[in-house]
């Protein structure tokens, strides 16, 4: 409800931008405070509450505890809903930010893929699906040897490609062409997979990214086609 007119709904929207970024004003721990407002993005799973708890980190208070910051990431990352909130944040706000980039990376995958394809357990694997696809905006030598190891399991091949493939296409992706095309061609993808052929044709001629590149991508599709 809103203090203005007590009897008017507040969106799950409206309540994370009004409440989101007061739980780090409470008077707990720090941890506690990171618990809290994750438990209040299992609520509402909306976006702005990520935002807070990245706010909160670079504040004058920040950094928050490392190891309650990046757990809470990777439950959520496993659970059996996926939480878009959760993977947009990723993307947008720590994976695009070079400065934050390879830690964040680390954290949710790269210091425990070689565990993860070890044990082939169910939700650690769902957590490297989430975070491969959304990690076009890795720096790729932070990144390649985490596409390495995923290779390992045809579970993960798909995931691997639309990491691949993010890379082409995010206005801050990032690639080394020769290496992906390489790791692209290693690949076992279903007959027909979209964009596969485009992808392999614009990594073959060198491109890097699609906006530093303007019309290599069209022109991959109307060659194959």
């Amino acid at each position: 409800m809103s203090d203005r007119n007590p009897e008017a709904l507040l969106t799950a929207n409206q309540v994370a931008h009004s409440w989101a970024g007061d739980v780090f004003a409470e008077d707990l721990r720090a941890a506690d405070q990171v618990r809290l407002a994750f438990g209040l993005l299992d609520l509402l799973d909306e976006y702005w509450v990520t935002c807070e708890i990245r706010f909160a980190n670079e504040s004058a208070e920040g950094p928050l505890p490392a190891d309650v910051l990046w757990d809470g990431y990777r439950q959520r990352l496993e659970a059996d809903r996926e939480s878009e909130a959760v993977t947009y944040s990723l993307w947008v706000d720590w994976f695009e930010d070079h400065a934050t980039s390879a830690t964040a990376f680390a954290e949710v995958l790269g210091n425990d893929i070689d565990r993860v394809a070890a044990q082939l357990s169910e939700a650690p694997l769902r957590r490297a699906r989430r975070v491969l696809e959304c990690s076009g905006p890795v720096r790729w030598t932070v990144k390649e040897p985490t596409y390495r190891t995923a290779m390992r399991l045809p579970d993960l091949h798909s995931a691997v490609f639309r990491g691949l493939l993010a890379s082409f296409h995010d206005v801050y992706g990032d690639l080394e062409p020769a290496a992906a095309l390489a790791l692209l061609d290693r690949l076992d993808l279903p007959t027909g997979t979209q964009h596969l052929a485009a992808l392999r044709h614009v990594l073959a001629a060198g491109h890097e990214n699609h906006y530093r590149s303007p019309g290599a991508w069209d022109d991959a599709v109307r060659s194959r086609s």
